[in-house]
């Protein structure tokens, strides 16, 4: 099939860009390019189409390293769209270079959600129901095998496939702490069985059907968050997708194959932005979601977290005055084995992520304020949400 033209784009690079995109393109692709444009059933041998969208709000520097990734995938993508979102940069010149299509957001005031929802509007009546999208970031590169096993793990129960995120080298030691929190969540779902309990922005694949069906949802009031594809209301789109497609009774899946690796924030008051964000957006999500058969266990999630933090303080605050009041109270057996135990946990789960990631699990320390870091982003987005200040987004 033809694809249609992105917006803001004239015809003569319309061409070009389609010119680049069917250089070495698979054969199978090809012989889709006869189909109608609108959204037909597939036939049962036919291969569904796969479209990429890279959400880009000035990222030139690493958007060229995104869609190289997609061109190296073993099951490459029928189509690449980096949707420009009041870009100030080169971002859709070196998007063209590299060989993808440039959709150019109109009017957008919403960010990544507003600029998504678009470009999904635009391109979502030229697929058939079988037919997949992948959402990745801009800043990520996803490993060479990510399409092919996300691909093949869609089934009837499943409406979603995210990524398995791990971080970029480099940030020294908080970019380290990062890579070793990473690798332990990649490790939990490992031990789940593959379950997602986000479909992270980094990257995740939808079926075009579900995608369908989670905007009828949203205008039928089932699901709050506007009228588009992606809510308006949240800070975290993609937590908030999460529950809309598992509201829709659709299971979510991030197996291993599907990992991409990602930015981490090099300095402390940007990581602070960036957590304040999450965890800010999954408070809400809740509050907006009320309690349900889905978002029990993020309730009951979020209640560990908060009594988990409090835990650690009180338990550092006990220590703190025995210290100055009996001093160094000795070595108890028993909590001499909880604490080695505690130890094992921690450096087993950062196994993979090499010798320096062991070390810093085995000194402590570090993780316990990288720990402190995380209780004081928790209360203070608490304590935000209780006073129902706003949140605002901060670029980091």
């Amino acid at each position: 099939m033809r694809w249609p033209r992105p917006a803001g784009e004239t015809a003569c690079e319309h061409k070009r860009s389609v010119a680049v995109q069917q250089v070495g393109e698979p054969r199978t692709a090809a012989r889709r390019r006869g189909h109608a444009a609108h959204a037909e059933p597939a036939a049962v041998d036919e291969k569904p189409r796969l479209v990429v969208l890279i959400p880009a709000h000035n990222e030139e520097e690493r958007v060229g390293d995104a869609i190289q990734a997609l061109h190296e995938q073993t099951l490459p993508p029928d189509l690449i769209v980096v949707v420009a979102d009041n870009c100030t940069d080169r971002t859709a010149a070196v998007a063209r270079r590299a060989g993808a299509e440039v959709f150019t957001t109109v009017g957008n005031r919403h960010k990544k959600a507003g600029g998504l929802n678009q470009a999904i509007e635009w391109i979502l009546p030229h697929l058939s129901e079988r037919d997949l999208v992948l959402v990745q970031d801009a800043d990520t590169v996803l490993n060479p095998h990510f399409v092919q096993t996300a691909a093949g793990t869609f089934n009837r129960k499943v409406g979603a496939v995210g990524g398995v995120f791990y971080g970029e080298a480099g940030g020294g030691l908080l970019g380290l702490l990062q890579r070793m929190e990473f690798h332990r969540y990649a490790w939990e779902i490992e031990r789940r069985g593959g379950k997602a309990s986000v479909l992270t922005g980094t990257g995740t694949m939808f079926r075009a059907r579900v995608l369908r069906e989670i905007r009828q949802a949203r205008l039928a009031g089932r699901i709050g968050g506007g009228s588009g594809y992606y809510s308006l209301a949240s800070l975290t789109e993609d937590d908030e997708i999460t529950k809309a497609v598992k509201t829709l009774g659709y299971r979510t899946m991030s197996p291993a194959g599907c990992a991409v690796t990602t930015e981490v924030m090099t300095t402390v008051p940007k990581l602070w932005h960036q957590r304040m964000r999450w965890q800010r957006g999954a408070l809400e999500n809740l509050r907006d979601y009320g309690w349900t058969r889905v978002t029990s266990r993020y309730f009951a999630q979020q209640f560990m977290i908060g009594f988990g933090a409090l835990s650690f303080l009180a338990y550092l605050l006990f220590m703190a005055l025995t210290l100055l009041t009996t001093g160094w109270p000795g070595l108890s057996p028993f909590w001499t084995a909880i604490g080695a135990i505690f130890i094992v946990e921690k450096t087993v789960s950062v196994r993979r992520a090499g010798p320096a990631a062991i070390l810093v699990a085995l000194m402590m320390v570090p993780e316990m304020l990288y720990d402190l870091f995380q209780h004081a982003v928790y209360f203070a987005s608490l304590w935000g949400l209780v006073r129902r200040s706003e949140e605002t987004w901060v670029p980091t």
